[in-house]
C-alpha cells in the first residue's frame, strides 16, 4: 500500500481504541498512542482535549519555522518589509544543509517565493535568507525570536537559529507549540493559503509538502512537520469542520507513517468528539 492510499484510509479510521477526556489528562490514559508528547485543542473554544507530556523539553526541528514564518507575516503587516522585496542570497544561506530551495546560483530572490519555499518545502536555507533580511543578521532574528516567544508566552522555549536545525540549547515543547500555532492561524489566518499548498515549484523544481493529510484529509489546512535524529518526527496538523477547527501538535514520533497515523487518529477522534455535542459533522471527508 502506497502512503497516498495509507493516508486517505487514515481518514476513515473510526478510532474506537482511543480514550479521550474533556480536558487535559490526569492519569495516564489507555491509549495507544507512540508519540512522546503531543496535545490536541478546539480553537474554537480553547478547550484542551488530550494531552500526553505536554511540557516535555523537545528540540523542535522544523516547527522552530512557524515562529520564523509569525514575524515574517508580522513585519509585512506592518509595513516593514513586502512580499515583492528582493531579497539578497548570502553565501551563509546558499551553504545551510537539509531541506532546501536549492539557492545555490541564486543572488536574489523575491521575499514571496521565499516565504512559500519555508512554508511548503521547509527550506532552511530561505529561513536563513528571511531571517538576515528582516533581522539584519541571524543573531538579531534570533533575538527577535525569543522576544516574540516570551510575548506568546512559550515558558519553556527557547530558539537558537531561525530553521531548527539541531543546536544546543534550542528546545520547545508541545504546548508552546500549540500557542504559538494558535496565535500564527488566528494572527495570520491567510497563511494558511500556503501552508495548504501540495507543492511547489522554483527554479523548475517541484517538492511536494511534507505533511501527508493534505490533499488525503479534505478538513486539513496546515501546518508543518519537523525532524531532526535526536528528538523523532513532529507534525502540526490543524483542520476545520464546520465553525469549528481543531489544531494537533505531535511530537518524537518513530516515523512518518507512525506520525501520519497518529495524527489523523486525534483529530478524528476530536471531530467525534466536538460531533457529540451537536457542534460538526460525524466524519473528516476523504478526497476521492
Amino acid at each position: 500500500m502506497n502512503i497516498r492510499k495509507f493516508a486517505s484510509s487514515l481518514c476513515l479510521i473510526v478510532v474506537a481504541s482511543f480514550f479521550f477526556f474533556d480536558g487535559e489528562l490526569s492519569a495516564a490514559p489507555r491509549i495507544k498512542l507512540k508519540a512522546k508528547s503531543a496535545i490536541l485543542i478546539n480553537d474554537s473554544n480553547g478547550k484542551v482535549l488530550y494531552a500526553k507530556n505536554p511540557d516535555k523539553p523537545m528540540q523542535p526541528a522544523s516547527l522552530t519555522k512557524i515562529l520564523s514564518l509569525y514575524l515574517v507575516h508580522e513585519a509585512i503587516n506592518e509595513g516593514k518589509i513586502n512580499p515583492a522585496d528582493k531579497v539578497r542570497i548570502s553565501t551563509n544561506a546558499q551553504i545551510t544543509g537539509g531541506s532546501s530551495m536549492y539557492l545555490v546560483d541564486e543572488t536574489e530572490v523575491v521575499l514571496d517565493d521565499l516565504i512559500k519555499g519555508i512554508a511548503v518545502v521547509s527550506a532552511n536555507d530561505a529561513s536563513i535568507a528571511v531571517a538576515e533580511h528582516l533581522g539584519g543578521s541571524i543573531n538579531s532574528f534570533v533575538r527577535m525570536m525569543n522576544a516574540k516567544a516570551k510575548v506568546l508566552n512559550m515558558k519553556r522555549s527557547h530558539f537558537v537559529n531561525p530553521n531548527g536545525l539541531p543546536a544546543r540549547g534550542q528546545v520547545t515543547t508541545a504546548r508552546d507549540i500549540l500557542k504559538l500555532s494558535r496565535a500564527y492561524i488566528k494572527d495570520f489566518p491567510e497563511a494558511l493559503q500556503i501552508h495548504s499548498m501540495q507543492e511547489y515549484t522554483f527554479a523548475n523544481i517541484t517538492q511536494r509538502n511534507s505533511n501527508p493529510l493534505l490533499g488525503q484529509c479534505e478538513d486539513v489546512d496546515g501546518l508543518k512537520t519537523g525532524f531532526v535524529r535526536a528528538a523523532g518526527f513532529h507534525l502540526v496538523a490543524t483542520a476545520k469542520r464546520g465553525d469549528t477547527r481543531l489544531i494537533a501538535v505531535v511530537m518524537g514520533e518513530k516515523n512518518p507513517r507512525i506520525r501520519t497515523r497518529d495524527t489523523t487518529r486525534l483529530l478524528e477522534q476530536g471531530f467525534r468528539m466536538v460531533a457529540r455535542k451537536g457542534k460538526a459533522s460525524v466524519s473528516i471527508k476523504s478526497r476521492s
